[in-house]
């Protein structure tokens, strides 16, 4: 009876204790079975389970029991639970170490692919038997283990983590050098072109991987790749280092560069499908690296120096090439660029060299021959180098300095010769001509022309040329379509602004108001005594056009009426606007009655004048002709040789290009043309001379007004600036419109010191200061 009492106490509540020595022989069989890949029912899988979970759940509840009824007698009690897991830990890595010694004799001699077998097919059992004991043991992972990694236990991990930590300290160790040495044997040979057998290479891997425990948290999920990076990884990229550097520096010696950028180029592709076939993602970075650094940022200069010579062969594919390997390397790229842009700049040059002195007076060949540069290299960026932004910039900057300078700038003496050449091109594209383009071939051509536009440093004296030549063209109703005219301003707005274009808009406005005063005009003359000739008049705004006011001289009496009877409508309709009459840019139609053939006679008011004085008679000397139409002498003379070379005057003494006032000219009544329409108002040189001149003169003058502008603007704000850093931001705010130079610009700090709109600090060195 004592001796049962004695029991009850020590197990009040009656629990059924299961030694480790009851359970051991049969889990140990059943281990044996998992680690020989002998297949197992699912029965006898949980058979095993449950020794394990009866064995921990009995032991937990004893505990348990014990703790309640001794919470007074202190820790020293709560220890059950930890002992009889942990004789169960040892036991299970027990038969794990024994296990892998008797694998590890078996696999100590061989060597290569052999070992790699080996290796692999034991690691693949093992890691599934392994699996299928952690599951048998997963309620002594969730409560046993958990605990004691709680509790900061170390050593202690889950029963697969444990199996992967054995495999470590008592196969891996021993067998790595050998292993690790036969992999990158194998991946040595693929290299060298031979077919291998992946799957040892990645069975290796995926095994390195999955030893790369995290031991500081045990039961953590994933690897550290620890194992992989420092037993493999390491010795891999150091291999991959020798060997590239080795070979390249051979086929280099024996080969041309294009040759070896292919080979670059698939050596690189090869390495990285290598990453995706057997080796760990995390490689990719770092061999990519080691690979480029070798491959491509070992041999630069040798890259650099086939550059050019691809540039000059048009070699655009290995053009392309190159780019792709050296993009890969960081900083590789500047180097290219300005070696492009060196490139495409001497080209544009030679080409416009090559034009000769032709080009000065063929604004088409001109501008063709730059846009033939622009297009080859625009297509060569676009394709071989993806329109990297850099290479862009590298074509922007070359084309802006053959552009801007170059061997017609050069014979004209004149940085500004380019916008005026352009500008004249744009003039031919939009008058009048029977080789006008179709519309939408046309408005292809004016996209061109804005790319060269782009480029124009001087984009004032375009406006000035362009705005000349669009008067002319408005005003003689020359112009080739109003829909190309205003998609061409619309193009100038877009790239400079609104008010790089205003006056442009207003002479179309103003044009469209002329049409309606002459129909005004027209009403008005039908009220009253109709004229006896068709007479158009056009009123333009003085500050919107770019025409100077004429020389005065005798309108013929024929013209005086109407002259008179507008004069006088336009002042009833508008008081107060005075009229100046542009004679110079007036024309007019004269109907022959003197010759064989009746001709209609197109001809500029001058030429009127001259030709209406021979109704009286048929013979004058230039000094009559002078004083009776009081046209300057100048002018008068050239008029003069248009009509004699036209043949409709006659000269007795000398050649046309020499006249006298005593010269004596007559009416050739024997004149003959083919066309019974003649256009005789051809440009006089003088008038194309002056004209060049004063534009020239007013694009000075504007600039000088506009630096003054900025430099108001930049003072108002300012208050108080450095003369250097003034300079610099007027050279910034005008850099879109002209390049200013800088005595100009000092100039016109001067006039506005004058003006008093700044003052030079006292006792402070090149200070200046706004006066409000």
């Amino acid at each position: 009876m004592s001796s049962k009492s004695s029991a009850k106490n020590q197990n009040p509540h009656g629990l059924k204790f299961t030694s480790l020595d009851q359970i051991w022989d049969d889990l140990k069989m059943g281990i044996k079975q998992v680690y020989s890949r002998q297949e197992m029912a699912r029965k006898r899988y949980m058979e095993l389970y449950t020794h394990v979970y009866n064995y921990c759940t009995n032991v937990d509840q004893l505990a348990n029991a014990r703790f309640t009824s001794a919470k007074k007698k202190g820790p020293q009690n709560q220890v059950g639970a930890h002992f009889v897991g942990m004789e169960l830990y040892k036991r299970l890595r027990e038969y794990q170490q024994d296990y892998l010694v008797r694998l590890r004799q078996d696999g100590f001699d061989l060597m290569d692919e052999d070992v790699l077998n080996y290796y692999t097919r034991q690691w693949e059992d093992y890691q599934f038997s392994s699996k299928v004991l952690d599951g048998v043991c997963a309620y002594l992972n969730r409560h046993w283990v958990r605990r004691e990694c709680d509790e900061g236990r170390k050593g202690i991990y889950e029963i697969y983590s444990l199996a992967l930590v054995t495999w470590r300290d008592h196969l891996f160790k021993p067998l790595n050098k050998q292993v690790t040495n036969a992999v990158l044997k194998l991946i040595e040979r693929e290299r060298n072109g031979e077919t291998i057998n992946t799957r040892l290479v990645s069975g290796v891997i995926k095994c390195y991987v999955e030893l790369g425990l995290n031991e500081d948290e045990p039961i953590s999920k994933g690897p550290t790749l620890s194992v992989y990076k420092e037993s493999f990884e390491d010795r891999f990229l150091t291999e991959t280092d020798h060997f590239y550097t080795t070979e390249s520096t051979e086929f280099l010696d024996q080969n041309p560069v294009t040759e070896y950028m292919k080979k670059a180029e698939t050596r690189l592709l090869e390495e990285m499908r290598r990453v995706r076939v057997y080796l760990h993602e995390s490689t990719h970075e770092q061999l990519a690296k080691r690979c480029e650094k070798v491959l491509i940022e070992k041999h630069l200069d040798r890259f650099h120096a086939e550059f050019q010579n691809l540039l000059e062969a048009d070699k655009n594919e290995d053009l392309a090439r190159m780019y792709k390997l050296v993009s890969r390397i960081v900083n590789g790229l500047p180097e290219l660029m300005t070696l492009l842009q060196t490139h495409i700049c001497n080209q544009g040059l030679a080409a416009i060299e090559k034009c000769g002195e032709s080009a000065i007076n063929d604004p088409k060949l001109y501008v063709q021959t730059i846009l033939d540069v622009h297009k080859k290299y625009n297509a060569l960026v676009l394709t071989a180098f993806n329109n990297d932004p850099g290479f862009v910039a590298s074509l922007d900057k070359a084309c802006g300095q053959f552009i801007n300078q170059n061997a017609i700038t050069k014979m004209a003496n004149s940085s500004s010769k380019s916008p005026e050449l352009l500008a004249k091109y744009c003039d031919s594209l939009l008058k009048k001509s029977s080789k006008n383009p179709e519309e939408e071939e046309l408005e292809d051509t004016l996209n061109q022309v804005m790319v060269v536009f782009k480029y124009i440093d001087d984009k004032d004296v375009f406006q000035k040329f362009y705005s000349k030549m669009l008067a002319k063209r408005l005003v003689q109703h020359n112009s080739a379509s109003d829909d190309a005219e205003a998609s061409m301003i619309s193009k100038l707005k877009q790239a400079c602004g609104f008010e790089y274009t205003s006056k442009l808009q207003r002479m179309f406005q103003d044009i469209g108001v002329s049409k309606d005063l002459n129909e005004q005009f027209k009403q008005h003359l039908t009220s009253s005594e109709p004229l006896d000739i068709d007479f158009t008049i056009q009123v333009l705004c003085s500050g919107s056009w770019p025409f100077t006011q004429g020389s005065t001289f005798n309108l013929p009496s024929e013209l005086e009426r109407s002259f008179q009877r507008f004069t006088t409508f336009y002042g009833s309709q508008h008081s107060g606007r005075k009229l100046m009459w542009a004679f110079h840019m007036s024309r007019g139609e004269l109907t022959t009655n003197c010759f064989k053939n009746r001709y209609t006679l197109q001809a500029s008011t001058f030429q009127m004048a001259v030709l209406l004085q021979f109704n009286t008679s048929t013979t004058y000397t230039i000094q009559q002709l002078h004083e009776n139409t009081q046209i300057k002498v100048d002018l008068l003379q050239q008029v003069i040789q248009i009509l004699l070379k036209c043949k409709l005057l006659e000269c007795d003494d000398g050649t046309a290009d020499d006249i006298k006032p005593s010269t004596e000219v007559k009416l050739f009544l024997g004149y003959k043309n083919r066309k019974l329409r003649v256009s005789i108002n051809v440009p006089m040189k003088t008038e194309q001379r002056q004209e060049q001149e004063t534009t020239h003169k007013h694009i000075e003058e504007d600039r000088k007004l506009l630096i003054q502008a900025a430099i108001v603007r930049i003072m108002k704000m300012r208050k108080m600036q450095k003369h250097q850093q003034l300079l610099t931001e007027v050279l910034a705010q005008l850099s879109s419109r002209f390049k200013p130079r800088v005595p100009v610009i000092k100039k016109c700090i001067d006039i506005l010191i004058e003006k008093e709109y700044l003052e030079r600090v006292d006792n402070e060195k090149d200070m200046y200061s706004y006066l409000a």
